[in-house]
């Protein structure tokens, strides 16, 4: 029986593509797998996880509105010559926090964590990695007021210009004990099969702290790392020239709910409706199967996705994905 409505489904699918089944439904992990060539789903969350929701930290539109008004778009020469694939954990392979996934906890931190993430990348490539350390996601979402409602969403875009005003200091992982503010927020279980406390609830926005740790070798003051230049990207071939001569970027992109069951492959919006916004961070892009990705870093920690990381359809603003990038160039 089961069989006949999983076929009565697909075949509906072709007058209408896009099927709601509800959040988290095995449902729609059988109907991916049956009707998508380029991608696998499958369960990473646990069902009635309706925390998830919490992990969306970007409003889509005033994110938009607030790249537009503060960041100028990069302005480029002649075309450089670009390979079919790249991957920057390739590329700079001295540089270590590229290859990472954070774990933005229960917070809706994202837009926080897709900013530092490609920041601290930058920071490392620009200074031939001599300098490699972790720039604080906690001090971004506390601080930054400008930036949004902290674990309740924000613009990647202003904490480019936050890290270009005001600085941000180092800071690890969650019980890290690195750098000057390690992230507050414990890292959580958000998947079925994990060795952390399941998420449950929802953080609250650390208060802002202008301190470092009481055992930390450096005053906030002194610890703060700047941004010279922070602009916004538009177009493909711009975006992989951004990646390949600067190294990775921030995005932001709709998340649907056939998002949250992704394993591999490279993906592509095909059921359920509009969770909200998420940020990111491309740190690559190549051809998997004819088909053209962006290589991304999701902040769910490593046991969500392929290790972390996702793949998601390049060239055509899949989900947004092209609309929102931010970056830019690090003081070193």
């Amino acid at each position: 029986m089961r069989f006949l409505v999983l076929a009565a489904l697909v075949a509906t699918a072709l007058a209408s593509p896009v099927i709601d089944f509800g959040l988290l439904s095995d449902e729609e992990i059988e109907y991916i797998n049956k009707v998508q060539t380029s991608w696998k789903a499958g369960r990473n969350f646990p069902k009635g996880a309706t925390y998830v929701k919490n992990l969306m930290g970007v409003d889509m539109k005033k994110s938009l509105a607030y790249m537009k008004k503060h960041l100028k778009e990069k302005e480029y020469g002649e075309l450089t010559a670009l390979p079919d694939n790249f991957d920057a954990r390739v590329q700079w392979p001295n540089c270590p926090t590229i290859k990472e996934v954070r774990d933005q906890g229960n917070c809706g931190s994202c837009w926080a964590f897709g900013a530092v993430e490609a920041m601290s990348d930058r920071i490392c490539i620009k200074s031939n990695a001599t300098q490699n350390f972790h720039l604080a996601a906690e001090d971004l979402l506390s601080c930054c007021k400008e930036c949004g409602d902290g674990c309740d969403g924000g613009f990647p875009s202003a904490a480019w210009v936050y890290f270009d005003r005001d600085g941000i200091v180092t800071g690890g992982p969650y019980n890290s004990s690195q750098g000057c503010q390690p992230y507050e927020i414990p890292a959580c279980d958000h998947h079925v099969v994990g060795h952390l406390k399941p998420c449950q609830g929802e953080s609250q926005t650390p208060a802002c702290s202008k301190k470092c740790e009481a055992n930390y070798n450096s005053t906030f003051e002194k610890d703060k790392h700047f941004g010279a230049r922070s602009y916004s990207v538009r177009g493909e071939t711009r975006i992989m020239e951004e990646l390949y001569t600067n190294g990775p970027v921030e995005a932001a992109f709709t998340v649907y709910s056939d998002f949250l069951q992704y394993k591999s492959g490279v993906y592509k919006h095909t059921s359920g409706s509009v969770l909200g916004g998420h940020a990111v961070k491309i740190l690559g892009y190549g051809v998997e199967s004819g088909e053209k990705y962006w290589l991304v870093a999701n902040s769910w920690n490593p046991d969500w996705g392929d290790a972390g990381f996702f793949k998601i359809l390049r060239g055509v603003n899949e989900c947004g994905i092209e609309s929102q990038i931010v970056a830019g160039e690090p003081k070193v």
